[in-house]
This record gives C-alpha cells, structure tokens and sequence, in this order.
C-alpha cells in the first residue's frame, strides 16, 4: 500500500492535468463560431482535382478581406494524403489597432511564424492575438526546404480546438510526479543503507537503470532516419520486403568508413578499398582544405571526407577496436554493414551497466553510510548529465568510439575494484587491464583514466612491498600484461598503415584543415576551456528554451568548433560540489589509514582538464567531445559527496539542508541535459522528420 497509493494519486493527478490542463484549448474555444473562409481561396489560388487548393513557388500567400469580426485563431487543413513536413506561416493582419500590416522594427516584435506540420492537427491551430475585430488576414506559407505544391484543404477562423488525449505525454507527466516523490527529501530511500541490505537496493537499482535503458532505446529509435534498421512497421521505406528486420546505410558515404573497413580486413588489407582521385595522389599538399575544393570544382571528382590519407590510400584513423567489436564480427555473419546507432545504443547500455555496478562497489565497501536514494540521486547526473545523452541524439559512427571507450573504462574500474578485494583478484586485474587497454583502440585520450591506477594500487604493491612476493608479482603482471599485449598490436596497426607504432593517423585526416601542420598553440587554449567549462547557457523563451551558444575569440588562426551549449560548470550545478572537495576529503582522511579516494579524486579531475585540454588541441571545439571528461568530473563530485556523507549525522539539521540542496542541483542539471538533446539540430529528428520534432513541440506547447 505505500507504493500502491502515490501511484493511484500520481495516475488521478496526470489525468486531471492531462484533461483540464494540456487540453486548456478545448474548453477555452468550445464555444467558438467557425467562419470557413475557402470561399475567397478560390479566388487566389488554383484548384486540384480533389478540390484543394495548391499553394506553390509562386502562389503561396492568400488574404482575406473584409471579416469585419474578432479572430481568435485560424485552423488549417491540409490533405492528409500529401507529404508530410513543416510550413513556416507569415501571419500580418489589420484590426482595430492597426490600419495597416505592422512587422518587426527597432521598438516591437511583430507576430512571429507560426511552424506548421501539415501531418499533425495541433499544429494546425493557430491563436491570433488582434486588438479588437480584424478587417484583413493575410497569410504566407513559406520556410526552408518546403516541398511545393502543397494541398491547402481549407482555412477557418475561430475554431474550436480537439480534445486530444496524448498517453506519452501522460505517461511522463506519471513518471516525473513519481520520481519527485521517491526523491523527495523525506522519502524512506534515505533511511535504507546499501551496506546493510543489499538484495532491496539491488532490486531497487536495477528497476530504476532498467527504466533509464529503455528510456534510452525509445529516444534513440526516434530518430529512425539514423538508425540504419528497417521493419515492416519501422523505416518501412527501406524495408527490403522479405526480412523480419534488414539494415541500409545512413549517414552518406563519409558514415560507411568503419563498415567499408571491415570489409577490407576480409581481404587482408588495412586500408579502404576505394581508390582516391588521381588528382589528390597528385596533389603536393593534399591536406590543404581549400585547394582540394577548388580540384573538385575543376575535375568534378570528389573524395572521401574525414578520413586519413596516407601514401595514395584510404585510412580510418578511429579507433580500430569498434570494428573488430562490432562492424567485423556482423559483416561476417550477415554479410551487411552493422548500424552504427546499434553500436552506440549497446555501448551506452554497457556504459550505465558498468557505472551502477562501479558505484556500487565504491557504497558498499568503502562508504558504510551510502544510502539508497543517495545512491540514485546520484547516479542519476552520473548517467544523463556526462553526454551519453548527446551522443543518442546523433548515434553516427563518430559517437561510437567515444561511447564505447566510456564503457570500457568504467568496466575496467569495476573490474579493478572487484580484485582489490577479493581473494584471488588475478582474473579481475586482467579483465580490468584489458578494458582499460582497449580504450586505447577506441578513443586514445580517455587512457589517461587508466592513471587512477596509482591510487588503487599503489599503496598495496609498493608502500606495503606486495609487489615483493610471489603472488603480488603475478598480480601484479595481470594488471600489467594485458596493456601490453593491446600496446603491441595497436602498434603493429599503426606501423603497418603509416610507419610509427605512434602514429594513429590523425594528423593525415582530410578534413577542414591541414592536421599535419596544426600542432600545439597555446592560444587556443582559453577560448576552448571557456567554451567547455566557463560559458553561461543561452536561453529563449520558447520550448526546448535552449539554443546554441555564441563564440567570439582573439585567437588570430583558425578555430574548429561545432554547436556547442554551454561549459559543464556553468551548466552543471552539481558539478558546484567540487568546491567542498578539499574538506570533505580531508575530513574523510582524519578518520582512514589510507588516502585513495583522495587520489581517485585527484586523477579524475585532472584527467578531466588533461583531455579537454587535448580535445581541443587535437581537433577543436564540439558538442560530443563533452563526453570525453565530463564523466571524470561527474565521478569525482560522487565521491565527494559519498566522503561529506560519512561525516553527516543522518537526519541533523546540516544533513537536511545538504539533501535538499543537492536534490535541487541535481534537478537542474538533468534537467538541462535533457533540454540539450531536445533542441533542433543539424542530423537529428528536427532536421531528417521535421514534422514529426514539430508533433513534439506540440506535446510541450499545449497552450500554443
């Protein structure tokens, strides 16, 4: 009964909120007196034979004289059987306040576009706000990208709206009531220890990461254009017809690279089978962006983009474990590309996995008083807040070596931290060392996570001389050979493409600039840490209420860098925490013999600044490199808090007023995580299905 009666309450709660609230519309305009005003469409634009009217690249704007009466919305029907996609609405009008049409200027805003889907109803109706009653309405139908001619069926003015039940949005209204009453700060969550009962958190913990998972897997699959996996009910348009499930390529060539690498360790080959122009091999400098453009432009051939050229051949210069993990291993049994989302989605899973179980060992063993809802309260930022998130959004090949380098590193933690205690660690060590070495195949800047090593393991091999017996020696080269054994042959791999054991081929990368001669420059520093650690959020009024932020810079050269929303510690509330690191660590080092979380958390946020660091160097300023050290903040602020924690008398007044405040900062920061991955954005659902990113924006703008 105490979980069996919230619920029945949350389930009365989104229904009336569901009824009375998101469909506020249908009461307001239940009354209304429909004018149809098709009569004077005739008059201005051509009729099919269906009797629509086609508004096209020259007939696109209809007005409408003489209503002589208030509006206080119009309704636009479109024939169903069309295209869907998305129409920009430039509304102008007169009424009693204005004899003419009145726009934008210095000291007002005119009325904005309405954005319509010709495919979603609630999009369809349009509120006017007019002083008093309206003479003339004049209507154009416009925006990027619109596929002319479009089927206008009709045009109302003062419609009522439809009452429309929508579950999913109901379903999440039920989910947010209920996670902010488990949450809430006198829940029992707090007063259950993971320490003493166990079995309960586990269960407990699984549900809620088994809710996240499935979560996860819905907003990827959203986007269905980049998913590369079509069925008779999903992607039906490149369903092939007789397979239950079939895979096509998505993404362009550019996003085959790993597939088409695959394929060439088939044959023995390490390098793409394509063959480049001959006016590149011919090229004296075939790294310089702006001549290959103008080559392109004169031979009308062009070539691979983004990846590594090398002595007249194709290179991926990304990590080669992907493929020998996912691409490879599918081309054999299927004889097809393997979807990259695919690979993307399962990296993530192991990566959450992998985190709860990694949290676990540390509230286990070595926080006595980590309590359930602490737990999740902060595993919770841990997951949605590192840029997993933003990787779902657009699950394209580059996000995954990022995505799996993340899961294989907190993997080889936990593994480590399993054989720390246990009794015979041996197989642990080897199977942490090894996750951790093939992070070096996947994303080489995320090994510097393999330096929390000397904190772990330090003080028992060589403060205490265990590396000194037999059986430390042979623990010792568990932890050590599998890094060994991955070295080499990711040396060989290297050597064998371009001549060093070192070079992973990055620098030949035909992309926006020439990478062999970009090197290390100092100034490029500043303007990058502000970007991903130091700038505000940029905000606007309408839902999703995020948008990208804006860069200026004094560095006089070049700057690679993609949309970006905001740096982590001005966007990241929790990430506020580490400011209380020093003493809540040292607090925690009165009372132990040992100082390794000190250490832990003194690696992970100085391997945060070290990958940023390269990151920008390397490459520039992107969204998705985000995910290569927000983690290692994120974990150091958990630990942190799991110190502080050990200090607070459960239930004081300070250990009250901490909960709350982390409950609010928490919120916060999930919060903005989840509205990055709603904006529009180049790639994702808004820019493949606009109409369908336009039904979503319907399900938050009810009162629209």
């Amino acid at each position: 009964m105490h979980v069996v009666r919230p619920l029945l309450v949350f389930l009365l709660i989104a229904l009336a909120v569901e009824v009375f609230v998101f469909n506020c519309n249908y009461f307001a305009t239940k009354s209304y007196d429909p004018i149809d005003l098709s009569s004077q469409l005739s008059e201005q634009l051509e009729q099919n034979e269906d009797g629509d009217y086609l508004l096209t690249t020259t007939d696109h704007t209809v007005t409408f004289h003489d209503l002589n009466c208030r509006v206080n919305n119009f309704k636009l029907t479109f024939n169903p059987d069309q295209e869907g996609q998305v129409i920009s609405v430039n509304i102008h009008f007169t009424d009693d306040g204005h004899g003419t049409y009145f726009d934008t200027n210095e000291y007002s805003v005119g009325v904005p576009d309405a954005q319509v889907a010709t495919n979603n109803q609630e999009s369809q109706y349009v509120k006017v706000k007019a002083a008093g009653y309206v003479q003339e309405l004049r209507l154009d139908f416009a925006g990027d990208d619109i596929s002319y001619p479009i089927a206008l069926s009709s045009v109302q003015v003062n419609a009522p709206c439809p009452f429309s039940f929508q579950p999913v949005r109901f379903i999440l209204l039920v989910l947010v009531l209920g996670l902010l009453w488990f949450f809430r700060p006198r829940s029992r969550i707090y007063r259950v220890f993971i320490h003493e009962r166990p079995r309960l958190c586990k269960v407990v913990i699984g549900s809620f990461v088994a809710v996240e998972l499935v979560i996860m897997c819905c907003f990827t699959l959203f986007n269905s254009a980049a998913v590369g996996i079509a069925t008779p009910s999903y992607n039906t348009g490149s369903w092939d017809g007789k397979n239950i499930v079939n895979t096509f390529e998505v993404g362009g060539d550019n996003a085959q690279q790993y597939a088409e690498l695959a394929k060439s360790f088939t044959r023995g080959e390490l390098y793409l089978e394509e063959q480049p122009p001959e006016w590149l091999t011919e090229m004296d400098d075939p790294y310089d962006t702006g001549l290959r453009d103008e080559l392109v432009k004169e031979t009308g051939e062009g070539y691979l983009w983004d990846v590594a050229y090398y002595d007249n051949h194709y290179y991926v210069y990304f990590g080669v474990v992907p493929v020998l993990v996912f691409y490879l291993p599918f081309y054999l049994l299927t004889g097809a590309n393997f979807p990259s989302a695919l690979g993307v989605l399962i990296s993530c899973m192991a990566f959450v996995v992998g985190l709860v179980m990694l949290l676990g060992r540390f509230a286990q063993y070595h926080f006595k008083r980590v309590s359930l809802g602490l737990f999740l309260l902060l595993q919770a930022p841990m997951v949605l807040c590192s840029g997993v998130l933003y990787l779902l959004k657009s699950p394209t090949f580059y996000a995954v070596p990022i995505m799996l380098g993340l899961a294989l590193s907190v993997w080889g933690l936990y593994f480590w931290m399993r054989g720390r205690s246990s009794k015979r660690p041996e197989l642990f060590y080897l199977a942490g060392s090894l996750c951790m070495g093939l992070v070096l195949g996947c994303r080489p800047q995320l090994c510097v996570l393999s330096l929390v090593a000397f904190p772990l393991f330090w003080r028992m091999f060589i403060t205490e001389g265990h590396i000194r017996t037999k059986a430390g020696l042979q623990q010792f080269c568990c932890l050590i050979a599998p890094y060994l054994a991955v070295f080499v042959f990711i040396g060989w791999y290297n050597a064998a493409r371009f001549g060093s054991p070192l070079n992973f081929g990055a620098n030949y990368n035909l992309t926006m600039n020439d990478m062999t001669k970009r090197g290390f420059d100092v100034g490029r520093l500043a303007p990058a840490l502000f970007a991903y650690f130091l700038q505000t959020p940029a905000t606007t009024g309408v839902f999703p209420y995020l948008q990208p932020v804006t860069f200026d810079t004094t560095y006089m050269g070049q700057t690679i860098r993609e949309v970006t929303y905001g740096g982590i510690f001005a966007c990241l509330p929790v990430l506020w925490l580490l400011i209380f690191a020093k003493r809540a660590l040292a607090m925690r080092n009165e009372s132990r013999s040992t100082r390794t979380v000190s250490g832990v958390v003194g690696v992970l946020v100085a391997s945060g600044f070290i990958v940023a660091i390269a990151d920008a160097q390397m490459a520039g300023i992107l969204q998705r490199y985000y995910a290569d050290f927000s983690f290692m903040f994120l974990a150091a602020v958990v630990l942190v808090i799991f110190a502080f924690n050990e200090t607070l008398s459960q239930g004081s007044e300070v250990w009250k007023i901490a909960l709350r405040v982390l409950i609010v900062l928490v919120a916060l920061s999930v919060l903005y995580s989840v509205l990055t991955c709603l904006v529009a954005e180049t790639g994702w659902i808004s820019d493949s299905y606009a109409w369908a990113y336009q039904g979503l924006l319907e399900t938050f703008q009810f009162w629209k």
